[in-house]
């Protein structure tokens, strides 16, 4: 690439930037097979675009990072880099694990853990008002999870008695057979994978060893977020099975719209309309702003469209200093459904009135005999 500017991550996997969690792992697993090392011996352009996926799938797999990079690009992600032993069936890369999904199964790579099933990842989606996001929050939410069954402790089995070892596989939860000059195992199919088998289920969570719960949880809400950020809750997901630990809960951030601000960076934007008079003799106006209202001075001859700018009254930075701005946008009204006495007052205001009144009119009138002269 020139300049060694990196490409868009959603590129590099080609995937679009709403994809799925599968769609992203699905993409690429196609493309590190396609370029892994291995299979392109001393092939540098390979192990390159090799790096470059793994290094894609490496933040648009990781929620919190992906987040980063969606709202800040690559700048976001706080530089950072990769090199040749990043990569590589033991480098650390997601790479191995994906490997392991296809392959493992087939040659005996990877076996299943037999013990505790880490609990699973939650999504809570919460809404908040501007000056909320703006300022932060501490707000209480409820959260819906699995945790271990109460009747069982998550054993599966019914009170009073235990699972048993698997008679398939002998509590080895795979099953070993020759094909060929491979000896190759598979996970068992009777009790998939868990070495053992409940003959006698638990009438409370049906022998899953896992039951639906609701937790109140309060959350802080830092200043400066907006609609699609998300927070990171370690250990706050699902509980996991025999002593695995916790699945992480992500929070995301939704704004409502606000009936005067709108944002754009750190910076809010703040129409107001004011009279033709007042903008052709000048007045003093009250604006909203975060911090509540304030008393703006507007010049005469001030023009619609003219933007002034309060220093300090925008939104704080997201883990960061200072603020960004509050742009007042002014629009100038246009009176309508005028009396008599109004419209003979105006038409006279236009007889005596000249174009020096109309600065911009005239300018504009300038350029066009320019251009057609």
């Amino acid at each position: 690439m020139a300049n060694g500017e990196k490409r868009d991550y959603y590129e590099v996997l080609e995937v679009h930037r709403n994809a799925s969690d599968t769609e992203i792992k699905k993409a690429y697993r196609k493309l590190a097979i396609k370029h892994h090392p291995d299979k392109n011996q001393g092939d540098k352009q390979a192990e390159e675009q090799f790096k470059e996926v793994s290094e894609a799938y490496e933040v648009l797999s990781d929620p919190q990072k992906r987040a980063q990079y969606d709202q800040f690009g690559h700048a976001g992600l706080g530089g950072g880099g990769y090199n040749s032993s990043d990569f590589g069936f033991g480098g650390g890369t997601p790479f191995g694990d994906i490997f392991g999904d296809i392959f493992g199964d087939l040659f005996g790579g990877r076996q299943q853990r037999r013990g505790g099933r880490r609990g699973e990842d939650l999504l809570y989606n919460l809404e908040i008002n501007f000056e909320e996001a703006a300022f932060g929050i501490e707000s209480k939410i409820d959260v819906p999870y699995n945790k271990r069954c109460g009747a069982c402790n998550g054993s599966g089995a019914k009170p009073g008695t235990d699972p048993k070892v698997c008679p398939t596989c002998r509590g080895a939860g795979q099953v070993r057979f020759q094909q060929g000059y491979f000896s190759v195992s598979r996970t068992c199919s009777h009790c998939n994978g868990e070495g053992r088998v409940i003959d006698s289920p638990c009438s409370s969570c049906r022998g899953t060893g896992m039951e639906r719960d609701t937790k109140t949880m309060s959350i802080k809400v830092p200043a400066g977020v907006e609609t699609g950020n998300r927070l990171k809750l370690s250990g706050e997901g699902g509980q996991g099975s025999k002593g695995a630990p916790n699945g992480d809960l992500y929070v995301s951030i939704s704004v409502r719209p606000h009936p005067v601000f709108s944002r754009e960076n750190n910076d809010v934007i703040c129409e107001i309309p004011i009279s033709f008079v007042q903008a052709a003799l000048g007045t003093e106006i009250p604006v909203p702003t975060l911090d509540g209202k304030i008393n703006l001075k507007i010049p005469d001859g001030t023009q619609s469209g003219k933007v002034f700018r309060l220093r300090e009254k925008g939104i704080p930075v997201l883990q960061g200093y200072g603020r960004g701005d509050q742009l007042v946008v002014i629009k100038v009204e246009t009176p309508v459904n005028l009396n008599k006495k109004q419209r003979e007052l105006l038409e006279e205001f236009a007889r005596i009135g000249g174009e020096e009144i109309h600065p911009m009119k005239k300018n504009f009138f300038d350029k066009v005999v320019d251009l057609f002269s």
